[in-house]
């Protein structure tokens, strides 16, 4: 019997995942030395998310996904892959074929088509599910040079991250892959100003969506969309920690401090965003007074598997804030567990309270790097609450 060479030549790779439409979902991952082992990154724009599990599984080779729990499974020969991209953690097997070859840098055509349509700008867009049965709206930001184009949807839960592709004629085409989510977005224009496009995600996920141009498209403010129900002013709440010691808003450790309760989970990479800005955020400023919760909604009920999982994204993103199991990742749950709150409508959503223990401000989604403007604004306003709130004596 002979052995499988599974070694991952350096340099770039487009990999094509094989959506249940006949659609391919395309992404460039970058293979490179780095201390005498190869390292992946995931290309997305501006974004290169580093991937450093890679690990031979008899004739295969076992590529595990940064914080997810998730994984790409491929035999490799020479410059071809081929296998599967798994999720371990959903309730319903799930596994999406894809194919990869070396030395390809083009996501999608080569040599695409000269662009006849500019996509560049801000459009106001409505989802709808494939059943027609329910829509939602969402705001589009494009920056096209020539055939190239990036960039995002905002939605009132959280941002599509960093989306990329090009124009072809008169032809939109972007996607993504962060690991745990795998979008591919299409258009075509109806007139000058609107749009009809098509939304393929994951294994078999579909939408379609309609856009028409509009310089001022916005969506309801996200400090609006949560609040506390009548007749509360704070949150209590109690739930173990990665080391399953109960932890509670009233402990001493949180007693005259600017608390943050973020809601989470370590399947979510808007989450994965946001946390990203908070740790250093929170190494930066807890000497002010400033206390971090993260309160972990997990695919696993079982407190081992999720409190790993957290662990995982804990060391993955040097996390030094408490991280809490406060139960699974459904959002009628995390209503139930923080019953002060009308209701969750989003991983994640941001609770800031006083030193008196008041809630002050809940922010529903986020607006991650990937929405440009958007980010910096959500900084600058994040920036400006916390320093009014660390100010208060």
């Amino acid at each position: 019997m002979t052995s499988t060479d599974n070694t991952i030549q350096t340099g770039s790779w487009r990999v094509a995942l094989q959506h249940a439409e006949g659609k391919e979902i395309p992404f460039i991952m970058q293979a490179e030395e780095k201390d005498g082992k190869t390292v992946l990154y995931l290309i997305n724009g501006e974004e290169r998310i580093l991937v450093d599990d890679i690990q031979q599984q008899e004739d295969s080779v076992k590529i595990g996904l940064h914080i997810f729990d998730a994984d790409l499974i491929a035999k490799v020969e020479g410059g071809k892959m081929a296998g599967r991209f798994v999720k371990n953690d959903t309730k319903e097997p799930y596994s999406v074929p894809f194919t990869a070859e070396h030395g390809k840098e083009n996501r999608f055509a080569a040599e695409p088509a000269q662009a006849t349509f500019d996509y560049d700008g801000k459009w106001e867009v409505v989802f709808t599910e494939k059943d027609g049965s329910k829509s939602y709206k969402a705001v589009g930001v494009f920056e096209q040079q020539d055939n190239n184009v990036t960039g995002t949807f905002l939605t009132e839960t959280g941002d599509y991250r960093y989306l990329e592709g090009q124009v072809e004629g008169d032809e939109l085409k972007v996607s993504t892959f962060d690991g745990n989510h795998a979008y591919l977005f299409t258009a075509k224009p109806n007139t000058d100003s609107t749009l009809t496009g098509h939304f393929y995600s994951g294994m078999k996920g579909y939408e379609s969506w309609t856009a028409k141009r509009n310089p001022n498209a916005e969506l309801a403010s996200a400090d609006t969309l949560t609040y506390l129900k009548p007749g509360y002013e704070s949150l209590s709440f109690s739930f173990p920690n990665l080391q399953g010691e109960q932890v509670s808003l009233s402990d001493d450790k949180y007693k005259n401090k600017v608390v943050i309760v973020q809601l989470l989970g370590s399947w979510c990479p808007n989450c994965m965003d946001e946390t990203n800005f908070l740790a250093p955020y929170y190494d930066k400023n807890k000497d002010r007074g400033l206390e971090i919760i993260g309160l972990g909604f997990e695919r696993s009920p079982e407190f081992e598997k999720a409190a790993a999982r957290l662990q995982k994204m804990k060391d993955r993103l040097d996390v030094n804030y408490d991280l809490l199991v406060a139960g699974v990742s459904d959002k009628e749950a995390a209503a139930k567990a923080l019953p002060a709150l009308n209701h969750v409508l989003s991983f994640p959503t941001t609770i800031f309270i006083d030193r008196d223990g008041k809630v002050r401000k809940i922010h529903t989604g986020f607006s991650g790097p990937g929405t440009g403007q958007y980010y910096e604004e959500w900084v600058a306003d994040f920036n400006k609450t916390m320093e009014e709130l660390l100010a208060e004596k």
